[in-house]
């Protein structure tokens, strides 16, 4: 996404004045302070100004900050972030905040960038600056500050393409389709060369069920960005070519144009991704790639783990072939799928009785307020990884996905597993390859198009630490941490419709499997899921309460959310 730059006139001339080393001043001067240079050749200029120790305050400052937009052109933004706080360190200006706000932004720092933003405004007002906050808070979901940024940037500057195209983005994850749609026109308008709001329009047509002009407005950005690299050097490297290929791949793989599909997520993979949104995009790439690649094997074999079952809802499911667009309409603009998995046959560790019957319960109330369900109990890992890869594959033409999980549940250094019944841990073998990784799943999920609810009734219990015996039935493994709470719903993506991760229990606490035939959290789901005119975060605050009445206060379920607006699975 584009961030626009401010650039301070100087450097050249001051070198005028300094005493000749190893090149003239002609020669450096131009190379560090010309944003046209070649990145290592400015870096190296600058880096030959600075070792002269000829200047000090603002003067080098300035040779701070030109190497800082030097290694912003590499994507280092490590190196950005150094030299952009000994320049300010020196001398404070709008300039070097926003410079630095920017690599904080790329890194997917939010918050940061936010406060640089901050004080490059109080400095002076910029409408590059309100533009580049106005990022900051879209990427954070707060898209009514960002579009009253995008408000105050095209105010300062009407011709300001991104602005408009931002703007856009922010009404289409609103769900004001059509206000984008003109948004992202007039940046098309202004500015017909920018593969940008290319690729922001294609998103809306999908959004719309209309995937030819999706395909033709991301093979027009794919042949503009090949054709001109971006000028503006606050666009991250790749990061255009990433975009255009992946979102292309899943306007193809929505049509059911499974080749072409692949064909543009191995192309986005081939890019280098230096910045959070790049590699969120390769993310999802990289999954979409192995599910279509996975689907053109030849026919498997059948497990010995019991299959899982798949019982569609009232309306049929879309084919896998090519749809007529109409059809591709109705699915993009309705379709209801949920993923429903309960382990508790483990042969290794800990039996649980109950999460088979908690499955049962959630799919049945699903299925009945008309989600087509794929249904997996007791599962192998073999027989786990194709029941949520087919599921990753249906998803692709669905309004709304949610995936319910019962049974052990773990964190390894910072990622979220799913634990299989046939987990065996091993001395000297990899655990996490016997597991299944949810950023996995939520990279699969992860499209501006679709809302995503994902649902762990699991453990949040760490396998690294020494087993222990349990003094009740509990969905945990071993002592320990707990499940992580994510840092980013969908690895820094879904911006779109928006993700809510629910938990059973709060971190750092066991989620009880119950006295009865269902788990307390179960329990009250499968009551309130279905309840018609609930929104979902309504419905989880009830499911709440009612956990925390039953058990005592000794579990309170735990949600994370990035949902842009009310979600009603039940009728409305």
């Amino acid at each position: 996404m584009r961030r626009l730059l401010l650039i301070p006139c100087l450097l050249a001339a001051m070198l005028s004045a300094a005493p000749c080393v190893a090149q003239t001043h002609a020669q450096l001067g131009p190379l560090c302070t010309t944003d046209t240079t070649p990145a290592d050749q400015m870096i190296d200029a600058c880096t030959k100004i600075i070792a002269l120790k000829v200047f000090s305050g603002e003067k080098l400052a300035t040779i701070h900050f030109w190497r800082a937009v030097g290694w912003n052109k590499k994507g280092n933004y490590a190196q950005v972030i150094a030299d952009a706080t000994e320049a300010l360190r020196l001398k404070s200006s709008t300039a070097v905040y926003n410079l630095r706000g920017s690599a904080y932004y790329d890194k997917g720092e939010y918050d940061i960038a936010i406060a640089d933003f901050n004080d490059a405004l109080r400095l002076g007002p910029s409408g590059i600056i309100f533009h580049n906050r106005g990022n900051a808070y879209r990427s954070k979901g707060d898209y009514a500050r960002a579009i009253t940024d995008y408000d105050a940037a095209i105010k300062a500057d009407p011709s300001s393409a991104f602005s408009y195209q931002n703007r856009g983005a922010s009404k289409q994850a609103l769900g004001d389709l059509d206000g984008a749609l003109a948004d992202i026109n007039e940046a098309v308008r202004i500015d017909p060369s920018l593969p940008q709001p290319l690729i922001r329009r294609a998103v809306i047509w999908r959004a719309k069920g209309d995937i030819a002009r999706a395909i033709a407005d991301t093979t027009e950005a794919i042949r503009l960005a090949k054709a001109k690299a971006p000028a503006n050097i606050m666009t991250p490297p790749g990061s255009v070519l990433i975009s255009a290929y992946t979102q292309r791949g899943l306007a193809y793989e929505a049509k059911g144009d499974a080749a072409h599909a692949k064909d543009d997520y191995a192309a986005a993979l081939e890019g280098v991704a230096s910045d959070a949104g790049s590699k969120a995009n390769q993310a999802t790439a990289k999954v979409r790639l192995a599910l279509l690649k996975e689907a053109d094997a030849a026919p498997r074999k059948t497990a010995a783990a019991p299959a899982a079952e798949s019982s569609p809802a009232p309306a049929p499911p879309a084919p896998a072939a090519a749809v007529p667009a109409a059809r591709v309409q109705a699915a993009a603009t309705g379709r209801r799928v949920a993923l429903v998995i309960g382990n508790g046959a483990y042969a290794h560790v800990k039996a649980l009785p109950n999460p088979p019957n908690d499955a049962r319960a959630i799919a049945r109330s699903l299925r009945d307020i008309g989600f087509t369900v794929s249904e997996g109990l007791d599962l192998d890992r073999d027989a786990m990884q194709r029941t949520i890869h087919d599921f990753l594959r249906e998803a692709t033409r669905s309004q709304i996905a949610v995936v319910y999980y019962a049974g052990h549940g773990v964190q390894v250094d910072g990622r979220n597993y799913l634990v299989p019944v046939d987990i065996e841990f091993k001395a000297g073998a990899r655990m996490t390859d016997a597991m299944v990784d949810m950023d996995t799943i939520m990279a699969g999920l992860d499209d501006q198009i679709r809302t995503n609810i994902l649902i762990l009734d699991a453990c949040r219990n760490n396998p690294m630490a020494p087993q222990v015996a349990s003094a009740g039935p509990s969905r945990g493994i071993e002592a320990g941490s707990g499940l992580a709470a994510p840092t980013s719903l969908g690895a820094g993506s879904t911006l779109g419709a928006g993700t809510l991760i629910a938990y059973a229990t709060a971190p750092g606490q066991v989620a009880l499997d119950g006295e009865g035939a269902n788990s307390p959290f179960s329990t009250a789901l499968s009551r309130h899921v279905g309840t018609p005119g609930l929104e979902v975060q309504q419905m989880l605050t009830r499911v709440r309460a009612e956990v925390v009445a039953a058990t005592k206060g000794k579990q309170v379920p735990w949600s994370n959310s990035s949902l842009l607006g009310e979600v009603y699975l039940g009728e409305q």
